[in-house]
């Protein structure tokens, strides 16, 4: 196998098909891992991907960890076969902590590098990856206690990826919002946020005094009589089309600066309306870690 001129794609769990579906030239699988012959694709089923991947021939664990530490300091081990080996490899390499990171703290700056024992004597690695955390994911010290679904950390892997977030003031619209897990996160911004559902958000989200609940679908707000909204969110469920037929209204008629939509993937021909989303200059699609079977557009002014 030869790792020349390619790049490697990990898949977040239980992705892996959708990944398959979407790369080309796919030359090697192992586990959640494709080579690709090739510069890097545009690809949204990438959890992390690896730019600069390199074969290494080792001898024994220790010389495994020499080369390693002769590339650079930081690695991290994405173990797909031979585990036990790797693992003693990956000890003898200085430690990289992925202890979960609190909502506002930067993204690491330092390089993170991944790497895998392919075979028992060849280590392929990548000292340049896409993503700076460990295997792509983001993981955050949770709020088990306020938020009423886990949805909000969509949110707050977004603002932390992209180091961009409403600002105290902002008027954000939160469409489909109920139970109120969006609001809540946009409210303890500072911002003021005006939420549309025909459910009401929970008790304890709808007293917060930034939170301004309207009974109504989200789809049915004309944005023509919205005014001038600086952010507009939605996690709604519904089809990907009918989704994108509401953005395309308010990027037409609406004064909107930010989008961020979840598009979930349902009904058979999803991917139609996907590469619609990816088509829409300015914008960006991608598969958060804390996404299910679903995928976040943002657009920013």
């Amino acid at each position: 196998m030869q790792f020349e001129n390619t790049t490697i794609y990990l898949a977040p769990r239980g992705y892996e098909e959708d990944l398959a579906k979407e790369l080309s030239n796919v030359v090697a699988q192992r586990g959640r891992l494709f080579v690709a012959e090739g510069a890097p694709q545009q690809v949204v089923w990438a959890q992390n991907v690896w730019l600069e991947p390199q074969a290494i021939t080792i001898d024994s664990i220790g010389d495994a960890a020499r080369k390693l530490k002769a590339i650079q300091r930081n690695w991290w081990l994405h173990s797909a076969d031979h585990h036990r080996r790797a693992k003693l490899i990956q000890d003898k390499l200085p430690h990289v902590s992925a202890k979960p990171l609190t909502f506002g703290t930067r993204p690491p700056e330092g390089q993170l590098g991944s790497w895998t024992l392919w075979d028992e004597n060849l280590v392929v690695a990548s000292a340049r990856c896409s993503s700076p955390f460990p295997d792509g994911e983001v993981i955050f010290v949770e709020d088990k206690d306020v938020p009423p679904t886990r949805a909000y950390l969509k949110l707050w892997e977004l603002f932390t990826l992209l180091e961009v977030r409403p600002q105290p003031g902002e008027l954000c619209l939160d469409l489909g919002s109920c139970p109120g897990g969006w609001s809540w996160v946009l409210a303890e911004l500072g911002a003021k946020v005006f939420s549309i559902d025909k459910s009401p958000l929970a008790d304890h989200i709808a007293r917060n005094p930034n939170i301004n609940w309207c009974s109504g679908s989200a789809f049915a707000l004309d944005p023509r009589h919205a005014g001038k909204v600086d952010w507009l969110f939605s996690d709604v469920i519904c089809y990907p089309d009918r989704l994108l037929e509401m953005v395309r209204r308010w990027m037409e008629f609406g004064e909107c600066r930010n989008f961020v939509c979840t598009v979930k993937l349902q009904g058979d021909d999803y991917m139609t309306a996907v590469r619609d989303f990816a088509a829409i200059p300015g914008s960006r699609l991608m598969h958060l870690s804390a996404n299910k079977h679903e995928l976040t557009w943002v657009k920013l002014g």
